[in-house]
């Protein structure tokens, strides 16, 4: 502890290892005592929460029981994307150097949604693959070039509500039009 934080001065002690041993002793029995207590069946939540005036069973009625098994597995009914990719016949993965072109769109106030689409479409018309169309290429982008806001947005769209380019254009356009 630096000399500057100390409130006072400090006392002497003539028999510090006497006093370790007691404040030792001290702590072990308080950790003893509150070990015995939650193994006797004593439930501390339930002393704190009878405390602040609540019935047993209006705790259990607000709080469920859950396992930690319960709080760490993986939720199967998560909510899909709002996008259904239709199915390709060739193999296609957007490749990192494509995603880190792409232009951002944050959402925020005073950005031009126009000017984004048409950056975007710059970048995306320069990929291009053999059996893929360009309009898939920018379905499957378009969630990274979104960042904060927008992509919050895009994600609180209803499951499977956009299935083409144009669909998304469209939301997009209509999410963020620009009164001027």
């Amino acid at each position: 502890m630096p000399r500057s934080s100390r409130t006072g001065d400090l006392q002497f002690d003539p028999e510090i290892e006497k006093t370790t041993r007691r404040l030792r002793r001290e702590t072990k029995k308080h950790t003893e005592e509150a070990s015995t207590s939650y193994e006797d069946g004593k439930d501390i939540t339930l002393e704190f929460k009878q405390s602040l005036g609540e019935s047993a069973e209006e705790v259990m009625a607000i709080v469920p029981e859950r396992s930690i098994k319960d709080m760490t597995s993986l939720d199967l009914n998560q909510q899909l994307l709002c996008t259904e990719y239709p199915d390709l016949k060739v193999n296609f993965e957007l490749k990192s150097g494509l995603i880190h072109l792409l232009p951002t769109f944050r959402g925020l106030a005073g950005e031009d949604q126009h000017k984004h689409l048409k950056e975007f479409h710059v970048v995306c018309s320069g990929m291009r693959r053999q059996g893929i169309t360009e309009e898939q290429v920018k379905l499957r982008a378009f969630p990274f070039s979104l960042a904060e806001q927008a992509k919050d947005w895009l994600y609180l769209l209803p499951s499977g509500s956009i299935t083409t380019w144009n669909d998304l254009k469209r939301q997009f356009l209509k999410k963020y039009f620009l009164a001027s």
